[in-house]
């Protein structure tokens, strides 16, 4: 009963609003260092791009968002994903409720629907964030963010937001977040193009380039604040 009570629409709401007040304490008691410090001149002209992120920072990924930047992002339909939804959205990053997977789950799942309205968004001028992970399987890229950028011609940008001060899970992906009055770095890293026409071993490639952009700015990122990165070494570990 408690499960389906915490599942439930109204309760995913306010515990999305209460995440989103929590987050705007931490940007507001952080000092912001950006990883490059160029970091919006470098990726303004890129817009709209695809965002990827590991799995485990997506509590964290709206603290890199200014005002004016239009973001939808993708979140599974299932679990907590509602309290990400409503935590995005009070950010004013739109929502996509839906999730990929195994070809076979796709439908049940949203994924066609997810690539359409990811497709939609970026063709409107917004940037799409997503996990570049493969579902429950840590840091290893999927082929799902590469044929959205094939299929959209927008680039992908490795993104991360780190905090000196954090509480760190001991789950699957090691996920993250922030406390008050640390250093907050946002990071980004060099872009990663598709070409419309790609083959399989011209998308595998760029699988592999996201994969260790990923890695590298993380590695960064910890590295401005003085740590290491939880999530080193976890690559191809699995839910439990």
């Amino acid at each position: 009963m408690l499960k389906r009570i915490g599942r439930s629409a109204p309760v995913q709401a306010g515990l999305g609003n209460l995440l989103a007040g929590y987050l705007r304490l931490v940007g507001r008691t952080s000092r912001l260092v950006l990883e490059p410090p160029d970091l919006f001149e470098r990726l303004d002209p890129l817009k709209p791009f695809i965002c990827a992120l590991w799995h485990g920072q997506h509590f964290m990924i709206p603290l890199g968002k200014r005002p004016q930047d239009r973001y939808a992002v993708l979140i599974s339909r299932h679990g907590d994903g509602g309290i990400n939804a409503a935590a995005c959205d009070s950010f004013g990053i739109r929502p996509i409720r839906a999730s990929g997977g195994a070809a076979s789950k796709m439908h049940k799942r949203g994924g066609v629907y997810g690539l359409r309205e990811m497709l939609r968004a970026l063709e409107q001028g917004d940037s799409v964030t997503l996990t570049a992970d493969v579902p429950k399987t840590a840091r290893v890229a999927g082929l799902g963010i590469v044929t959205l950028a094939r299929l959209s011609g927008r680039p992908i940008v490795p993104v991360t937001v780190v905090s000196s001060r954090r509480k760190t899970f001991a789950n699957w992906d090691r996920t993250t977040i922030g406390l008050p009055f640390g250093t907050l770095v946002v990071a980004a890293g060099d872009p990663v193009t598709v070409d419309r026409h790609a083959d399989d071993a011209q998308l595998e490639a760029a699988r592999l380039a996201v994969q260790r952009g990923l890695d590298d700015v993380h590695a960064r990122a910890y590295a401005a604040v003085g740590s290491t990165d939880p999530g080193a070494g976890l690559r191809g570990a699995r839910a439990a």
